[in-house]
């Protein structure tokens, strides 16, 4: 159930080129400077943009500061609070609610640079409508320890020889509302909060893989991500929370996409060698190939009975609730 609270920015009734979707839950203090960079990235730029947050059962005073930044923001503010718990139900209720032919999901503990727009704008013109698209995703803080980010100096475009899993990061990512409307909703039992702890955003890439479009990473589009993760055990507990999930969406596309089956092995072998003296996976911060794939074995377990529990669960791709763009637009 999520309850909407009414814009307190006029847009003036123009179309809406983008929307900013951001998902919060208890960061205050973090989700007031990714707002505040997200306004100064719109003013840099002539696309007329509107901020959608989502409000994910806060118990903080996030309700209060997102009212004061409403009522004063320069860019329209439409929020609400979505009481289902878990990031994926999040981002559903955000793609939802948002008007633009653009969708961008930022996390609320990033901060984009102020060149954001133009660099997608640049990307966006050669007119391509069916495509996923990250940017680069930055250490914030010097104090956090290098993880969740992707520094590649390189554009490239995914193919099954790479796992999804950090190709495009979700709190980074971008694309077509007609692309969205094509994939459909987030899947609901992964990602944070929910019961596989992450994998939503990878979920999400493997099937729009699987419908032909294309998924591409981009040097620029920058944020800075201060995840605040700065002693080895939160790192090594993201670590696990990551391998559970893609554990999970490794059994959910097992037929669909063997590929991902053949990393599994890779990492098998890999975890094999590590046990002979071979290389961790991480050897900066230490992680082990070992814990990859034996939380992968437990996420599969995990999804295995989720699917026995609920055998009738709708597959989120099969339907959307994506409103019809402002400005109509060919289908992709």
């Amino acid at each position: 159930m999520s309850r909407e609270h009414p814009p307190l920015s006029p847009d003036g009734g123009h179309p809406i080129d983008a929307s900013f979707i951001v998902c919060t839950r208890n960061r205050a203090a973090a989700l007031e400077a990714c707002i505040s960079s997200i306004e100064a990235a719109c003013e840099a730029c002539s696309l007329n943009c509107e901020l959608v947050v989502v409000d994910n059962g806060s118990t903080d005073d996030t309700a209060t500061r997102l009212s004061r930044i409403a009522a004063k923001s320069a860019v329209p503010v439409r929020w609400m609070v979505e009481l289902r718990p878990g990031l994926a139900a999040a981002r559903n209720t955000g793609m939802e609610r948002a008007r633009g032919r653009l969708l961008i999901f930022i996390d609320d503990d990033c901060v984009i640079e102020s060149t954001y727009l133009q660099d997608l704008s640049r990307h966006y013109s050669a007119g391509e409508r069916c495509i996923v698209r990250g940017g680069r995703v930055d250490l914030g803080s010097p104090h956090d320890l290098p993880f969740t980010i992707k520094r590649s100096r390189f554009r490239a475009r995914f193919t099954p020889d790479v796992h999804p899993g950090g190709f495009v990061l979700g709190c980074n990512m971008t694309m077509h509302r007609e692309a969205a409307a094509r994939i459909g909703r987030f899947d609901e039992r992964f990602g944070a909060g929910g019961p596989l702890r992450s994998a939503e955003d990878t979920d999400y890439l493997v099937r729009a893989y699987q419908l032909g479009i294309p998924i591409e990473y981009v040097p620029d589009m920058t944020v800075q991500h201060f995840h605040g993760r700065n002693t080895r055990d939160a790192i090594e507990q993201l670590h696990r929370d990551y391998s559970f999930g893609n554990g999970g969406l490794c059994f959910k596309h097992a037929f669909k996409a063997p590929w991902l089956l053949r990393h599994f092995c890779w990492t098998t072998r890999s975890a094999w060698r590590e046990l002979f003296g071979g290389y961790r996976f991480d050897p900066e911060i230490s992680l082990s190939h070992l814990t990859i794939v034996a939380m992968n074995l437990v996420g599969a377990a995990k999804f295995a009975l989720l699917a026995i529990r609920w055998p009738k669960q709708a597959d989120p791709g099969t339907t959307s609730r994506l409103p019809r763009p402002q400005r109509e637009s060919p289908p992709c």
